[in-house]
């Protein structure tokens, strides 16, 4: 059976590091206020309506932060100072949540945290690449997602233990402050950027449009596609919360269940992302992604028939869990193998783009029918969509695939 590459000795460099940790510390603080933000919210008498149009118009605003990132990324020569600012405004904005009482005020400041979020991900996306052979795109960007997703076990965790212990949840959101500062401080004293290796080849002027190779675009359609039926995956603390009949005016210990078990969905995300990463490195990247959004599929056709029974709820979050890792880190391992260096951070800005627009649609229209009562079409019309993705990217893997892996 084919190998994947050994990695070659030293390939985990100080870059590689500092991108690690500060994802590790971002997500920590991130999902330390996701954890607790349908709880919080429904403190404050607000349902899964106001989930779904806060996590969507969000999620909206962030598609075109993502895109103006990879726009950032095609022509500025430092990326590292726009990728500390993006984590400085993202950890204050999300802590801030915590001050704030309002449906408006949630949402402006959601919107800000994720604009920040949005921006710094391509830039992150595009340095990491520099950092590593293509051959090694799968683990570089598994070893990222596995840091990203360590945290967001972390942050559930810690919130769950501090609401067990009595705190408030706004006050959970103002802790979450510190590791997200020290995520900034990551990127500022760890990351190094390499030079060009064409040091005084200009960017491509204004009048030649950048060509990207019809492959990507291929993928796009299928990531969109998909996407369209990829809501946030703070819905899961919805999902359990109900199957455990858990309301947002429930005592601190009980609600923390339901965050515990969102911990351990992103702790089986976190546990698959390296070896999907390395699993893709020596196989075809296409088909590993369409098995991951397969399982998106039936993760959401299980979401839809039984998300009344906790028995298949909670095997419901350990397949989004493995989909989860396999979309993060297959997709933009496919697009950086699949696009020249003058073009990958603006293409890794498209992808994320795609991306965000598919959630929002998706996070609004499973709001809306949640507090309306219907399960069956809240997950059902998602399911629906992803299997429209793994239909595309089958049907297309063959014009996708490059010529040599």
């Amino acid at each position: 059976m084919e190998q994947a590459p050994a990695a070659p000795p030293g390939w985990i460099t100080r870059t590689i590091v500092g991108i690690v940790a500060a994802t590790f510390l971002s997500d920590f603080s991130h999902e330390m206020c996701t954890a607790v933000l349908p709880l919080y919210l429904g403190g404050l008498g607000l349902g899964a309506a106001s989930l779904g149009l806060i996590e969507g118009v969000a999620d909206f605003i962030v598609s075109l932060s993502k895109l103006a990132g990879g726009l950032a990324g095609h022509r500025l020569k430092r990326k590292q100072p726009s990728m500390v600012f993006g984590y400085v405004v993202t950890a204050a904005a999300s802590a801030a949540l915590g001050l704030v009482h309002s449906l408006a005020g949630l949402l402006s400041l959601r919107i800000t945290a994720w604009v920040a979020r949005g921006y710094r991900g391509p830039l992150r996306d595009f340095l990491l690449s520099e950092e590593v052979r293509q051959t090694h795109y799968g683990r570089a960007y598994g070893l990222e997602r596995a840091g990203d997703m360590l945290g967001a076990v972390a942050g559930p965790v810690v919130a769950a233990l501090l609401l067990w212990s009595g705190l408030g949840a706004s006050s959970v959101l103002l802790w979450a402050l510190i590791p997200g500062l020290l995520a900034a401080g990551a990127v500022w004293f760890l990351v190094k950027e390499r030079p060009p290796e064409e040091p005084a080849t200009p960017v491509a002027a204004p009048a030649s449009r950048p060509r990207f190779p019809k492959a990507f675009w291929l993928v796009l359609v299928g990531v969109l596609l998909f996407g369209l039926g990829d809501f946030s995956r703070t819905f899961l603390v919805v999902i359990a919360a109900r199957s455990l009949g858990e309301t947002g005016r429930s005592g601190g210990g009980v609600l923390s269940v339901s965050v515990l078990l969102y911990a351990m969905h992103n702790l089986i995300s976190a546990a698959a992302a390296y070896p999907v990463g390395r699993w893709a490195d020596g196989r075809s990247k296409v088909r590993t992604l369409i098995f991951g959004y397969a399982l998106g599929v039936a993760t959401n056709a299980l979401f839809a028939f039984r998300s009344g029974d906790l028995s298949w709820v909670v095997g419901a979050i350990v397949l989004s869990g493995v989909y989860i890792a396999i979309e993060d880190v297959v997709e933009k391992a496919s697009v950086a193998q699949l696009l020249p260096r003058e073009l990958r951070s603006l293409g890794l800005g498209i992808l994320a783009c795609g991306n965000a627009l598919g959630d929002m649609a998706s996070s609004v229209t499973v709001g809306l029918l949640l507090q309306k009562g219907t399960p069956l079409l809240a997950f059902g019309i998602p399911a629906a969509a992803g299997a429209l993705g793994v239909l595309w990217l089958a049907a297309t893997a063959g014009r996708i695939e490059p010529k040599e892996a």
